[in-house]
C-alpha cells in the first residue's frame, strides 16, 4: 500500500471513528436506541388499524368519550340574568369583553328603569393600545442604562404591544377615558382582526425603543427624551386612528330596554359622563383579584411587575387562594345576582359543539396507551397550562349540601358557539383549569381583605401562569 493510500485509509478510519463517537455521545439518540424503540412497538392488525384511523381523522373525533354524550344538564340553582353574547373574533380582547359583561350586567341589575347598555370595545381598545405603546416606550427609557440583553429590557422589546390583558385594564382605562355605547363607535376590521395592525405598530415601537435608548446613552436631557417620545406616540395615535377610528369625544344616545324599546329622550354625552351614568364610580379599590396557584403558598399576595395596561396604572395584584375558597366567593356573588370576571385554560377537554367542559370528554390516554398524570401545579410549572382566556362567570348549580356541581360562563366567541354562546363546566374541571376570579370586596371576609392588603411578593411577567388572556 502506497503512502498516499495509507494516509487515505487512516483518514477514513478516523472519520468512521469520529462518526461512531458522534452517534454514541451521551445524551444523543444512537442507532441501537432507535432499534429498541422500533422493537418496543406493538405490531399486528390492531396497531395498523389505529394508524389508519388516526392518519385519516381528527384525533378528538376518535377519542371522544361516547359514554359522556348524554345531553348536558342546563339547570342551575343559582343563575344571573342572561344578556347578549358578543364576539371578539380574531382578537385577543377577551379581558375587555368579559369586563364589559360584568359592567353592563351590574348596570342592568341596578337600573330601576329597565335600561340596558352595550359598550364599545373599539373605543376603549384604541386607548388600550396607545397606553401600552407609552408603557413600552417609557419602560425602555426607565431601563435605558441597562444592557439590551437585560431580562426587563428584553420583556419590552419582546412584547412591545399586545391585545391581551386583565380586568385591571378595564378598571384603569375606563376610569381614565370613560366609556361609550357600541353604536357610538362600532367595531372595525382591525379591531376584530388585530394581528396586522399590532405587528406594524410593534415594529415602529421597537425602532423607537432603540432610538430612545440611544438618547439615554448619549445623556440627552429628560425633557428632550420626553418630547421625542411624544412625537413617537403621535405616530402611533395616527396609525390607531386609521385602523380603529378616531375616539369619539361627544355623542347623542338614547337608552333602550332588553327588547329594544327606547326609554327616555336621547341626550348628549361625553365618554366620561356616560361612564358616570352607567358605572358611576372608580372601579379601582372596589374589587378583589384572587388566583389559584398551587405552586405557591396560599393566603399570600403577589404582584406582577410591569404587567399592566397603563404606565400610571395598576400591576396585576392578586391573593392566592385554594379553589374551595375561590368557589365560596363566587357563590356569594352569584347569589346576589352579580356576574364576575374569571379566567381559565379553556382549550383543555373542551367539547366546543356542546359547550361542555369535563375532565373525561376525550380519552387521549387510551388511544395512545399511556397516561397524562400531571397535577395542576406541574402543568403550570411546565407551561402546560395557565390563565389564557377570560370569560364571565354567570351561574352555579349547588347540591343538597350547598356544594358546587357545575358552573356556567358567558363567552365572547359569538352566540352560535358552544351552548348559546356559553360554556357549562363540571366542578372537577373548574378546579383543575380555573385560575382567576375578580369579585367585589363586599363578598370577602375581613381576613381575606387584610391578606390582600399585605405587602405583595413581586413576580416577573414571564412566569408560566401569566400567559396572555386572549
Amino acid at each position: 500500500m502506497t503512502m498516499k493510500k495509507n494516509l487515505l485509509f487512516a483518514g477514513a478510519l478516523m472519520m468512521a471513528s469520529l462518526s461512531m463517537m458522534a452517534q454514541t455521545k451521551v445524551g444523543g439518540i444512537s442507532e441501537s436506541m432507535i432499534q429498541q424503540m422500533a422493537k418496543s412497538q406493538n405490531g399486528g392488525a390492531a396497531n395498523k388499524a389505529l394508524f389508519n384511523a388516526i392518519a385519516a381523522n381528527n384525533i378528538d373525533d376518535l377519542v371522544k368519550n361516547h359514554a359522556n354524550e348524554a345531553p348536558v344538564d342546563t339547570h342551575f340553582s343559582i343563575e344571573t340574568p342572561a344578556q347578549s353574547i358578543h364576539n371578539q373574533k380574531s382578537s385577543g380582547r377577551c379581558w375587555m369583553f368579559s369586563g364589559f359583561n360584568v359592567l353592563r350586567s351590574n348596570f342592568a341589575l341596578n337600573d330601576k328603569q329597565g335600561r340596558v347598555v352595550e359598550y364599545s370595545q373599539d373605543y376603549l381598545f384604541f386607548y388600550d393600545q396607545l397606553e401600552k405603546a407609552n408603557l413600552m416606550l417609557q419602560g425602555v427609557i426607565d431601563l435605558g442604562k441597562k444592557s439590551i440583553e437585560d431580562p426587563q429590557v428584553q420583556f419590552f422589546f419582546k412584547n412591545p404591544l399586545n391585545d391581551g390583558g386583565t380586568f385591571c385594564g378595564v378598571a384603569d382605562l375606563a376610569s381614565k377615558y370613560g366609556l361609550v355605547p357600541m353604536s357610538a363607535q362600532p367595531e372595525t376590521y382591525s379591531s376584530n382582526n388585530t394581528s396586522k395592525m399590532s405587528r406594524l405598530i410593534s415594529s415602529k415601537l421597537r425602532e423607537y425603543g432603540l432610538e430612545l435608548r440611544k438618547m439615554v446613552s448619549q445623556g440627552k436631557k429628560p425633557a428632550a427624551i420626553q418630547a421625542r417620545k411624544g412625537e413617537m406616540l403621535a405616530q402611533v395615535y395616527h396609525m390607531l386612528s386609521l385602523t380603529l377610528g378616531e375616539p369619539v369625544k361627544e355623542f347623542t344616545y338614547a337608552f333602550r330596554d332588553k327588547d329594544g324599546k327606547q326609554i327616555g329622550e336621547a341626550k348628549k354625552y361625553t365618554p366620561k359622563s356616560f361612564y358616570e351614568e352607567t358605572v358611576g364610580k372608580d372601579l379601582n379599590g372596589t374589587f378583589l383579584m384572587v388566583m389559584n396557584d398551587p405552586r405557591r403558598p396560599y393566603h399570600k399576595t403577589y404582584e406582577v411587575e410591569y404587567d399592566r395596561h397603563t404606565y400610571d396604572g395598576h400591576n396585576w395584584k392578586y391573593l392566592n387562594l385554594p379553589m374551595e375558597e375561590i368557589a365560596q366567593l363566587a357563590i356569594a356573588s352569584l347569589k346576589d345576582g352579580h356576574k364576575m370576571y374569571s379566567s381559565y385554560d379553556v382549550g383543555k377537554q373542551l367539547d366546543r359543539k356542546r359547550g361542555y367542559l369535563a375532565l373525561d370528554n376525550f380519552d387521549y390516554a387510551s388511544l395512545f396507551n399511556t397516561s397524562f398524570p400531571m397535577n395542576k401545579a406541574d402543568r403550570i410549572a411546565t407551561f402546560e397550562s395557565g390563565s389564557t382566556h377570560a370569560m364571565t362567570l354567570s351561574a352555579v348549580d349547588l347540591d343538597a349540601n350547598g356544594k358546587p356541581v357545575k358552573w356556567k360562563v358567558e363567552n365572547s366567541w359569538g352566540a352560535d358557539n358552544g351552548f348559546s354562546g356559553c360554556f357549562i363546566m363540571t366542578n372537577d374541571w373548574f378546579n383543575e383549569y380555573m385560575f382567576r376570579l375578580v369579585v367585589n370586596k363586599k363578598y370577602a371576609s375581613e381576613k381575606l381583605l387584610k391578606e390582600f392588603d399585605q405587602k405583595p411578593t413581586m413576580l416577573t411577567p414571564d412566569d408560566p401562569l401569566f400567559q396572555l388572556e386572549d
